[in-house]
């Protein structure tokens, strides 16, 4: 039961990815070129009873008030108790380039005790950047990921009613301030820093223009120097890159997850000689407590006599495993294999493996 409920992955890697040859534009981002972060502050307007109880969120009554006092509305002094509002955070990302009147997906969550944003509109709402300045206007029909059912003595919540998404749902009304085609020099940032990577790009690149046209400046940085690719524009120069392929250089790493006990291995691991035993120590505690009555008519009172029962029980384990000095992963997963373990044990061994300086790879516990 324990290992169909907990899964383990053992990935070479090496040999089927690593090696692969992999794209420029898939291992680096390009100076300048980057999406911007915006949010706004809405109301969400056409729920069936399950918006924000205005007592607990009045926050959501001062921005109806507000906006009904824009359309023309004089709401001064009168007492807002509906059931179909909520107030939400609305969040998207502005790619970069995009252009005024063009189209982006956004985020709607629930802020105040709103049960449900299911069936609900988004009400025009302005999407700040960290500038504090419009970029885009969200507003259209919500589409939530859940459903609430409930009666009087019990409620069911199926995925998170309370987050929804409007697909193309906000408009581009100002554009990012960026001109790629005044840069001189665009630096190519690689996702994963290696020195040997960033050696190989700059070869590459170099390789396919015949002449020296890129520098690496450091493990996560290429620079690339646009007048002497001799391209019409930047754009051109790096639609002429992104696709050249390499062979990219990955360090030898150890991912363990311990809330779902996966383990994922890469083709570099590797292990020194080493003997692994493993064996489980259970501790049991009964507590069967005794009343103890006086005699009918007899003077006395109850008395609780604890009675506890303890006991210590040691598998027997499963002996010695050993594993090969420099094994590859493929005897790695033998060697462990051979402990008969599952998952959730595996980690405890991995990371013991690791204490004893036997598991050279980076360890990385989330």
């Amino acid at each position: 039961m324990i290992i169909a409920r907990v899964l383990l992955l053992l990935i070479c890697s090496a040999s089927v990815a690593f090696s692969s040859p992999v794209r420029i534009k898939d291992l680096v981002e390009f100076d300048g070129v980057r999406g911007n972060d915006l949010v706004g502050y809405g109301l969400v307007v056409g729920l069936n009873g399950t918006g924000d109880g205005l007592r607990n969120s009045p926050f959501t009554e001062e921005i109806m008030s507000n906006i009904l006092e824009r359309l023309g509305v004089n709401v001064s002094g009168e007492q807002f108790r509906p059931k179909n509002v909520a107030a939400v955070l609305v969040t998207a990302s502005l790619p970069a380039f995009s252009r005024a009147g063009g189209k982006i997906d956004v985020t709607v969550s629930a802020i105040g005790d709103s049960k449900s944003l299911l069936g609900g509109t988004l009400v025009m709402t302005p999407l700040n950047a960290a500038d504090g300045e419009i970029y885009a206007v969200a507003q259209g029909s919500i589409i939530a990921g859940g459903a609430v059912a409930e009666g009087d003595g019990a409620e069911v919540t199926k995925g998170v009613p309370t987050a929804g998404v409007i697909p193309a749902g906000a408009r581009v009304e100002r554009e990012i301030d960026f001109d790629l085609s005044d840069l001189d020099e665009v630096r190519l940032a690689l996702r994963e820093a290696d020195f040997t990577t960033a050696a190989r790009v700059e070869q590459a690149i170099n390789s396919n223009f015949g002449r020296q046209v890129a520098v690496m400046i450091d493990s996560r940085t290429v620079s690339l120097d646009i007048p002497s690719t001799r391209m019409r524009s930047v754009a051109h120069a790096l639609g002429r890159i992104e696709n050249i392929e390499i062979e990219p250089e990955r360090k030898a790493r150890v991912v363990v997850d311990q809330r779902s006990g996966t383990i994922v291995m890469g083709e570099d691991v590797r292990i020194s000689r080493v003997a692994v035993s493993q064996g489980n120590l259970v501790l049991r505690i009964q507590e069967t407590p005794l009343a103890i009555q006086p005699n009918p008519f007899a003077e006395g009172e109850t008395v609780i006599v604890p009675r506890t029962e303890a006991e210590i029980e040691e598998e027997p384990g499963i002996g010695l495993a050993e594993v090969p000095d420099g094994a590859s992963l493929s005897e790695v997963i033998a060697g462990l294999n051979a402990l008969g373990v599952a998952p959730r044990d595996m980690i405890d061994i991995l990371k013991s493996i690791k204490a004893a300086g036997a598991l050279h790879a980076e360890f990385v516990v989330n």
